[in-house]
């Protein structure tokens, strides 16, 4: 049987990260060597304006520029915690 996530002994899981990648990093206002890429593309995006980051809307469209809490430490547990809603809002489709 498979480990369940709680079974791990680390949490590397929660960071990747792409230096060699043309756009890193992507947002300001987080160390480098901090930077997390696992949410190259944030999964809150269609939270609208109840995602809980840092953005601006831009003739009708939502610019996250200013948002670094998908590459930020903590990021991963932050998004985490709202995928019930991104699901739920996904289903109802």
């Amino acid at each position: 049987m498979g480990k369940h996530r709680r079974d791990f002994e680390t949490e590397n899981f929660k960071f990747v990260q792409n230096r060699a990648c043309e756009y890193f990093p992507c947002h300001k206002g987080v160390p480098e060597d901090k930077f997390n890429c696992l949410f190259c593309f944030c999964p809150l995006y269609m939270l609208k304006d109840e995602c809980g980051g840092n953005y601006e809307v831009k003739n009708d469209i939502k610019d996250c520029t200013n948002c670094a809490i998908p590459h930020s430490p903590g990021g991963y547990d932050y998004i985490m915690s709202k995928m019930d809603e991104v699901i739920k809002r996904g289903s109802d489709f």
